[in-house]
């Protein structure tokens, strides 16, 4: 007589299991991206404290550090509430893009002529590019406005938002870069502001006219405020 052998234990997928999946990754891609749209579009209106003057931007950068106290640590509430959930968002958003893509490189076949390779992958690739050059001008605007490196911004002094900006934004080259950046973090907030709906299951055609109208005013709104500052840096409004 044999022992009848255990049934094997069927596992239920979790967030992980979820994730490995490309569909897993197109929900945690666009939840992601939701998260960061949210925070540039507060940063932008941020930055805009900057027409008030050095008094009303230094106070904002500071009231962002002085959050929760006295109950909390200064600074505690700014890392807990915003900077690491920002930074685990961030590293989300961009694996699963970098995961998807790969995915859609092996899956591309020779089948496919000119004309339906570049409908179906204009956007994907600006996707892709936009989000690259993103990502690396968020290491200089760091390097330039929260670390302070001297050989990004010689005259940074910690704790001036209002003087740093305008030491940093002066220079030609830093504004030139600033502009081209903007323009890349535009295309990157339209397109991904217009296919997050998509990616969610939120895609029916009365709401898609709906749905670019959004992405083009939000983009619209992000870059303008973004760009008006450095503007205005050089045009001595500010400064």
């Amino acid at each position: 007589m044999t022992a009848t052998q255990p049934k094997p234990r069927t596992s239920r997928p979790g967030l992980l299991g979820i994730y490995r999946s490309d569909l897993g990754k197109k929900y945690a891609m666009a939840i992601s991206g939701v998260f960061l749209l949210l925070f540039v579009f507060a940063h932008m209106v941020g930055n805009l404290h900057a027409f008030e003057g050095p008094e009303q931007i230094n106070h904002y950068g500071e009231a962002l550090r002085e959050l929760g106290e006295p109950l909390l640590p200064r600074t505690m509430l700014l890392w807990v509430g915003l900077r690491i959930p920002l930074a685990i968002a961030l590293a989300v958003h961009v694996h699963a893009a970098y995961a998807l893509t790969l995915t859609n490189l092996r899956a591309r076949s020779g089948s496919y002529d000119g004309r339906n390779y570049l409908a179906a992958g204009y956007a994907s690739r600006t996707m892709r590019w936009t989000g690259v050059i993103t990502l690396l001008f968020l290491a200089w605007h760091l390097a330039d406005f929260t670390w302070g490196i001297k050989t990004v911004n010689p005259d940074y002094v910690r704790g001036d938002v209002y003087g740093n900006l305008i030491a940093s934004l002066e220079r030609w080259p830093v504004f030139a870069l600033y502009l081209m950046a903007m323009g890349a973090l535009g295309l990157h907030v339209w397109h991904g502001a217009w296919s997050l709906f998509q990616s969610l299951g939120i895609n029916n055609p009365r709401f898609n006219a709906y749905r670019r109208i959004f992405a083009i005013v939000f983009a619209t709104i992000v870059t303008g405020g973004f760009v008006t500052v450095p503007i205005a840096v050089q045009l001595g409004i500010i400064g």
